[in-house]
């Protein structure tokens, strides 16, 4: 099998697993406890081969400053992921969370940059922005209801830390192999929800009484992103990024399917129209 092919599948893979266990953070009693609890066991697991890696070779000043800033993003993303999943729905809250990357990363290009982005490329960014509105709940009739901003703004912030931690992640391919990178970001991601779940008292409760569910998001959650990480190491991110986004179709079904969540059919057609604008974006850099 050829390294393309191979990296195809190993996104397709991830994107799914990560749809799956945040199903499972989604459905959890307590977001906070079941995702602290669910990194513990692959974070026990490798920290051997992050010590021996980091003690083995002498890192300069910058590479340690990129794994400092790993560790701090993840801690970041996991609180706002915690919050985000107890104000908003699945099938609301994933596209966005996964399509703002892929949104972002060609605007600020071209804005900051002064990169250029083809017609089709931008055909997908207006796809973007029509399934973002749809997601977010908004029409245009008179007499609608009030919506709260918050839910989406910050479905918005998670997805601007995935953002920011992919691009720094790839950096940081330079220095660790993808086991010890993702002991590392395990970490930031447990010590960003350690008060909330400490503070809870809940930890043992849930853990017990949700052993099934946290088995499998121990196993999917570190085990998706370790995917992406091997993808990364034989593609370029600009294109292995966004094809990892078709998780956003995966989520949106699981959230109507399996949580019976109100306005599937729209966040599904949405998620489509999400994907389809993820693509162009894609294949608009060939």
């Amino acid at each position: 099998m050829s390294l393309p092919m191979l990296s195809l599948l190993l996104v397709i893979g991830s994107g799914l697993a990560h749809a799956v266990w945040n199903l499972f953070a989604k459905k959890s009693e307590s977001k906070a406890v079941f995702l602290w609890a669910m990194y513990i066991p692959s974070t026990a697991a490798l920290l051997p081969v992050m010590w021996k890696e980091l003690t083995s070779v002498s890192l300069s000043v910058g590479a340690w400053l990129l794994i400092a800033l790993s560790v701090l993003l993840q801690g970041v993303y996991a609180l706002l992921l915690s919050i985000t999943y107890k104000r908003s729905d699945l099938s609301q809250a994933y596209p966005i969370m996964r399509g703002t990357s892929t949104l972002l990363v060609p605007v600020l290009g071209v804005v900051f940059l002064h990169e250029s982005l083809p017609a089709v490329g931008w055909i997908g960014v207006l796809c973007l922005l029509a399934g973002f509105v749809v997601m977010s709940g908004w029409t245009p009739a008179r007499n609608r209801p009030r919506l709260s901003p918050a839910p989406f703004l910050l479905a918005l912030a998670v997805g601007l830390c995935t953002t920011t931690y992919t691009l720094v992640d790839k950096l940081n391919l330079d220095t660790l192999s993808p086991l010890a990178l993702l002991a590392v970001t395990n970490i930031g991601f447990i010590a960003g929800l350690t008060p909330s779940a400490l503070f809870s008292g809940k930890i043992t409760e849930i853990v017990v009484r949700q052993w099934k569910s946290f088995l499998v998001g121990a196993v999917l959650s570190p085990g998706s992103y370790l995917l992406f990480l091997y993808a990364m190491q034989n593609a370029q991110v600009t294109y292995i990024a966004p094809l990892r986004e078709v998780g956003i179709v995966f989520g949106a079904l699981l959230g109507m399917i399996v949580l019976k969540e109100k306005h599937g059919a729209s966040r599904i057609a949405a998620s489509v129209v999400v994907v389809t604008g993820i693509f162009l974006i894609a294949v608009s850099g060939y």
